[in-house]
């Protein structure tokens, strides 16, 4: 697929017109008047304005939900008496969101973003509202599964809302935006959620959060309905009900994926196999043909989506547990060691917005994978005693700026590479990656960590007792080392993929 050429105004409405075989091309129809200039200014000029406010303010939301959610959780499970269930809490809103992805990509493509970003807060409102009134775990389980609909929902159709209301040289600033809007929540987020879980309860977590859904509605809804309000030209009419199928199969596979990775027990490997049989075909025929054997081009611009997110995650989820176990620090001191990421990677992100980026994306996308490779192959040096304890918010931080860069360079190409009415599905293909590979590096990482001894009730032994010695020999070296070792093999992966992402050239072209 080539990527579409710029057009704006009534020059963007006309169809393209082709000749038969052999053929001449006719020429282009002439309207009578100018086509309307583009307005000028950036993403908070007048015309702009409140949908881009409506955007960030949404992010921010769920952005906020995100981080809070980890502080109140334990406090949550033990109100309820739900211990067991507490994986299933953060798996249920994972593998729903799955769903949400899929079932947004087809809904904007065929009615515009509009229903889907209304169904997507209101579901994420319910889900919100299901958990901070929930009288068992398993109530409040399915509050967060609602809460995984609706972000999914939510997060395509406001990236397919970029595709079809900026222009593209204001594409690069609105997604800039939409990283910028994680930085906040990622600072403050988990002390507020903690200050309001212990003043007032965990449950003003969830209900707090549901009252401040009414103010991305108020500013977001009506610049959508100026903007895009209506379908895309030459929008599909009727469902893919195959392809829904298929994103039912993928949920429910990466569950039991998730489930069975979680389970050191040989009965783990059936749900694990059973997962992997639903999961792995069905995924194959979601994503663009030919993405699992990273064809140049699209399919590869959605693969290495995943293949940084699934690197960088892995590196963040096991750091604070390895600087409490084996570097003797607090959870508020290695909490710490992750605040400074949100702040490079919206840096990265801004940088890759400038009107000089815009001639040099394939040479960004390389620079940052360069970058996140250092950064996570340079995080577990920390595990050297001679190592500053400070060292990942280093090496983070460099990750984290790669990540700013090519996460938003690769939705930019995205959009690019995709007509109006290819982009919810491209876009939700591009999430769905993303959330894929999480579920498969997270569970390769884990089960390779708890048979190499590593034991998460260390945390916890060691939060109880104010002592890490115990922790420190209950988890081994070694299980990190393990740890670290497949996010570096992933994350040098990445800068394969990245050298993929042009098309390729059309056959009997110069240099093909």
């Amino acid at each position: 697929m080539q990527p579409p050429t710029q057009a704006t105004g009534a020059e963007a409405a006309q169809p393209e017109e082709t000749g038969g075989p052999g053929q001449p091309v006719p020429p282009r129809h002439v309207v009578a008047h100018d086509p309307p200039a583009e307005p000028t200014g950036g993403v908070l000029s007048a015309p702009y304005r409140a949908l881009t406010l409506g955007c960030v303010a949404t992010v921010l939301l769920i952005a906020f939900e995100a981080m809070a959610v980890g502080t109140a959780m334990p406090a949550a499970a033990e109100a309820l008496d739900g211990v067991s269930l507490y994986a299933f809490a953060f798996s249920a809103f994972f593998t729903t969101s799955l769903l949400g992805m899929a079932v947004s990509g087809q809904w904007c493509d065929r009615s515009g973003p509009l229903p889907p970003v209304l169904s997507g807060i209101a579901t994420f409102a319910l889900g919100l509202l299901a958990s901070g009134a929930a009288q068992s775990m398993w109530v409040f389980v399915l509050g967060r599964a609602l809460q995984g609909v609706g972000g999914g929902l939510v997060i395509v159709a406001l990236y397919v809302t970029v595709r079809l209301a900026f222009p593209e040289r204001l594409r690069p600033a609105a997604l800039a935006a939409f990283s910028a809007s994680w930085v906040v929540p990622s600072m403050v987020g988990p002390v507020i959620a903690g200050t309001i879980t212990e003043q007032l309860g965990w449950r003003w977590v969830f209900l707090g959060i549901t009252v401040l859904v009414v103010l991305p509605l108020l500013v977001l809804l009506p610049a959508l309905r100026r903007s895009v309000s209506g379908p895309p030209e030459g929008a599909a009419r009727r469902l893919d009900r195959r392809r829904l199928r298929l994103a039912v199969a993928v949920a429910v596979g990466a569950g039991l994926l998730q489930y069975g990775g979680q389970e050191p027990r040989w009965l783990a490997l059936l749900p694990v196999g059973v997962g992997l049989v639903l999961l792995a075909p069905s995924a194959a025929r979601l994503l663009p043909a030919g993405t699992f054997r990273l064809r140049r081009g699209l399919p590869s611009v959605v693969a290495l989506r995943g293949v940084i997110s699934a690197a960088y995650l892995a590196t963040q989820t096991f750091l604070p547990l390895l600087l409490v176990t084996q570097r003797d620090l607090s959870y508020t001191q290695a909490g710490l060691s992750l605040a400074a990421s949100g702040a490079t990677w919206a840096l990265g992100s801004w940088a890759q917005s400038r009107p000089w980026a815009e001639p040099h994306r394939f040479e960004l996308v390389r620079f940052g994978t360069v970058l996140i490779a250092l950064g996570v192959g340079s995080t577990p040096l920390v595990l050297l005693s001679a190592a500053p304890v400070w060292l990942p918010v280093l090496t983070l931080g460099v990750g984290a700026f790669g990540m700013g860069l090519v996460v938003s360079t690769l939705g930019v190409l995205v959009l690019r590479f995709s007509t109006p009415r290819e982009a919810g599905g491209n876009v939700a293909s591009l999430q769905l990656c993303d959330s894929l590979a999480n579920v498969v590096m997270l569970t390769t990482v884990g089960a390779l960590f708890a048979a190499l001894g590593g034991d998460a009730s260390a945390a916890t032994a060691h939060a109880a007792e104010a002592t890490t010695a115990g922790a420190g020999q209950a988890i081994g070296v070694g299980a990190f080392v393990a740890v670290y070792t497949a996010t570096a093999v992933v994350a040098l992966l990445g800068i394969l993929v990245g050298g993929r992402l042009r098309e390729p050239a059309p056959a009997g072209s110069a240099g093909a």
